[in-house]
């Protein structure tokens, strides 16, 4: 069976001492994780050590990086490479969030080089992709979300591509309350992996994760997940709140 994960994105919330007191909170909220199924943490990354330390030793639990440098070192002020986060236990890093792409201009061809960095250090990039609402009304979300995947994921061999976890994001529906329904993650779901098995072939993508990333809760988890298709959820504000990230890690099939 694909692994199954739930993802928390904390964006660029919470203080120290609130982080801290949340990953205590989640630790201390019942949840329980299968041999298949992950729980990833993409905190900020003054508090990747802080994570690090209080969920390290959790059997399939993971600290992420919400974002990395495309270079390994260099004359880059204020930038983190993939290399420098792996030295600190990372072992996950989220890759060309809507966020980026739309408030710091992350292109395709950008975000194929940091996929090939976060490769490179043998560690697992969750790779995002999705429309925005003009794209949904449009009714070309398919070849929207196409053009990204072989644009920035394609030039990978087999063997590369079976290490990323995609996570698909209506951007329509990220922070608005609006959720796809259960039958439209379904959809392009579906399309995302009959794609990938264009190029790679279908044993290849059936290997391969795809999270549902649109305003994730628990009262809708179950549903979501409960398709063929869909592997668990990249979480933002649910995910700052330990009930229902709890729920959600439960929901995952």
């Amino acid at each position: 069976m694909r692994k199954q994960i739930a993802a928390a994105n904390w964006k660029m919330n919470l203080t120290l001492n609130e982080a801290s007191t949340l990953l205590d909170e989640l630790l201390n909220t019942p949840h329980s994780l299968k041999a298949h199924q992950e729980a990833i943490f993409a905190v900020p990354a003054p508090y990747i050590s802080l994570a690090t330390q209080k969920l390290g030793d959790k059997m399939n639990i993971f600290v992420a990086a919400q974002n990395c440098h495309q270079k390994n070192s260099g004359a880059y002020t204020g930038e983190v490479s993939a290399t420098m986060f792996a030295s600190m236990g990372v072992k996950h890093i989220v890759i060309g969030h809507s966020e980026r792409r739309e408030y710091f201009a992350e292109t395709d061809a950008l975000l194929a080089e940091k996929l090939d960095a976060v490769l490179a250090i043998g560690s697992t990039p969750i790779f995002c992709c999705g429309e925005p609402l003009a794209i949904r009304e449009a009714a070309t979300q398919n070849e929207f979300v196409a053009s990204q995947l072989q644009n920035s994921l394609f030039h990978l061999s087999a063997e590369q591509i079976v290490k990323v976890v995609i996570a698909y994001e209506p951007i329509w529906a990220i922070g608005t309350g609006k959720t796809a329904t259960s039958d439209q993650a379904q959809e392009i779901h579906a399309y995302i992996r009959s794609f990938l098995a264009t190029k790679y072939g279908q044993a290849i993508a059936d290997q391969i994760s795809i999270l549902y990333g649109g305003s994730v809760k628990a009262s809708n988890a179950v549903e979501l997940f409960s398709n063929p298709d869909v592997d668990g959820g990249l979480v933002g504000g649910a995910s700052l709140i330990a009930t229902e990230f709890a729920a959600i890690i439960n929901a995952l099939k």
